[in-house]
């Protein structure tokens, strides 16, 4: 398996993510929607660091369970229910992303949404990965 992650110089530096991966590989992992549940399946954190966190460790749990590594994402997209929030926390996430996944960034968008399935959830991660 291998990505690739593509940052064209005529386009803005990206920061904490890549502009496309290209992936080769023979089996592909969907990782659903991850928020801050721990496991009783209670929200965990009040602020969105704390939750964004959690969420994160959570959808590479579910990776590290299909036999898949950080490295091997190729796309998380991030709801938030406030973006303004998560722009105000960006260096601090940035930081959570380095030390749970590296720095090996997967295409990635962070969509605003009104709400999520648990009202208390600031942040969710879903996405998918390529593996050998």
């Amino acid at each position: 398996m291998s990505l690739h992650r593509h940052n064209p110089a005529e386009l803005s530096p990206p920061t904490g993510f890549s502009h496309a991966v290209t992936a080769t590989g023979s089996r592909l992992v969907f990782l659903a929607g991850q928020t801050s549940l721990d496991r009783d399946g209670k929200i965990v954190g009040e602020t969105l660091p704390e939750q964004f966190e959690t969420a994160l460790a959570n959808l590479l749990a579910a990776l590290r369970h299909a036999g898949g590594t950080p490295a091997d994402l190729a796309r998380v997209t991030i709801y938030a229910t406030d973006v303004a929030d998560y722009r105000h926390h960006a260096h601090e996430l940035g930081l959570i992303w380095r030390r749970l996944a590296g720095r090996d960034y997967p295409a990635m968008a962070v969509i605003g949404v009104v709400r999520l399935w648990d009202d208390r959830a600031h942040v969710e991660l879903d996405g998918f990965a390529v593996l050998e």
